[in-house]
């Protein structure tokens, strides 16, 4: 398949989900689609602002049990990182491995992700590196090759959270098929202080604002629609049943939008929910991770938001 064809079929898979979530009820999108480079380059700033904790709580813990991670699971794997993003993190894990052979970065933005690599690659001339475009909330096949046994998988910050639990099941059976055999090491988030989430989640110095918006403007420019992203104001919600934050997008007033040869009707304060973060208690994530075919070898926690990494290893 060519490169534009297969931008072709991300386009009109684009099309078929927002559609498919903009005429339920209640509205919805997938929040996958939130990572565009401009997405990316917002989260990466929201990921540096005071009042987001858990890249900051997680970068305080992550140095702080690297030597130890690197120990148990040995000399020259290959790391696998799920949403590499900006590839900032796995410098850390790098860093302290014994002779890491070859780094796989996952992440639906391409372009952003291409770029972090090369910036990453000079800083570790005996890595081999591999940058790879693909939506992991599908099952993913790593290039031949690329990423030989010992396999390190890493999925940082509370991105397990973005999955219902459910599809957080499905995550993890799949990754066990990507990664094996492997270890795996993953983020989750217990919080529930509401006053530090909605800080989190809903404020951000408005950056958390301008990422979820964006999704207005990248359909505006990708699909043809003509959003008002003025009409919209962003909302960060709590939930029970399971615990969780969404993210909200809200008319202010009633308006109609055209959407490829639909039209798409808000009522004033009608919302979509543009993405949302599970919060799992360590007990409640390594339950879920064992029910998949993982056994939970150790446990971190930090002590200042009860994040915690969890290391597991493929059964």
């Amino acid at each position: 398949m060519s490169a534009a064809e297969g931008r072709t079929d991300e386009r009109a898979e684009f099309l078929r989900d927002a559609l498919a979530g903009l005429s339920g009820a209640p509205k919805t999108l997938p929040g996958k689609y939130l990572w565009d480079e401009t997405g990316s380059d917002l989260f990466d700033r929201i990921c540096a602002h005071p009042d987001y904790y858990p890249t900051k709580r997680e970068m305080a813990l992550l140095p702080r049990v690297a030597a130890e991670v690197a120990v148990l699971v040995g000399p020259g794997v290959s790391v696998v990182e799920f949403g590499s993003g900006a590839s900032r993190k796995i410098r850390t894990l790098l860093d302290a491995l014994e002779a890491p052979a070859a780094f796989v970065g996952l992440d639906i933005s391409g372009a952003y992700l291409e770029a972090a690599i090369a910036r990453l690659a000079p800083d570790y001339p005996g890595v081999a590196m591999t940058p790879v475009c693909a939506d992991y909330s599908k099952p993913v096949r790593l290039p031949p090759g690329a990423a030989a046994p010992p396999i390190l998988g890493f999925f940082p910050g509370t991105s397990i959270g973005n999955f219902t639990p459910e599809q957080a099941s499905s995550f993890l059976a799949r990754a066990r098929e990507t990664l094996w055999p492997s270890h795996f090491l993953v983020g989750a988030d217990p919080t529930q202080d509401p006053a530090r989430l909605r800080r989190a989640y809903g404020e951000s110095g408005g950056l958390m604002a301008a990422l979820h918006l964006n999704l207005l403007d990248r359909m505006n420019r990708e699909l043809g629609s003509d959003f008002d992203r003025d009409n919209f104001r962003h909302e960060a919600r709590l939930a029970d049943d399971p615990f969780r934050v969404e993210a909200h997008l809200v008319a202010h007033r009633a308006a109609s939008y055209r959407f490829g040869e639909r039209t798409i009707h808000f009522e004033a304060g009608e919302s979509i929910r543009t993405d949302t973060s599970h919060k799992y208690a360590p007990d409640e994530f390594r339950e879920l991770a064992a029910a998949q075919g993982w056994d939970p070898i150790r446990l971190w926690i930090d002590d200042d938001s009860g994040f915690s990494l969890h290391l597991l290893r493929a059964r």
